[in-house]
């Protein structure tokens, strides 16, 4: 949270992107982890982060729907920016802006 210059806190509301914008993304890094189950799409994420520079965008593929809440927390702890989801047949498209 930030004070702002009324001494009132602001809680910082995270946005993600729209599908559409997500479908424009040229990531430079795809991790698949279609068909793995948890913890396995996170795991694929942290070892494919390491290929990824800061400012540059991760995409994971994967089935399992667990991700799309284990993947932003993932983000988040690590200092990463969560993007979005985009829902494709049968798989589900997130991705991840390396921050740091």
């Amino acid at each position: 949270m930030k004070e702002n210059t009324s001494g009132r806190f602001v809680v910082k509301e995270e946005r993600t992107m729209t599908p559409e914008d997500l479908s424009s993304i040229q990531a430079q890094k795809t991790v698949d982890a279609r068909g793995t189950s948890c913890p396995g799409p996170i795991l694929a994420a942290k070892k494919g982060i390491a290929d990824v520079k800061v400012g540059e965008i991760m995409e994971v593929m994967a089935t399992d729907t667990g991700t799309q809440k284990d993947l932003p927390a993932w983000s988040k702890k690590m200092g990463h920016e969560f993007l979005g989801v985009v829902e494709e047949p049968g798989f589900m498209r997130l991705y991840v802006k390396k921050m740091k």
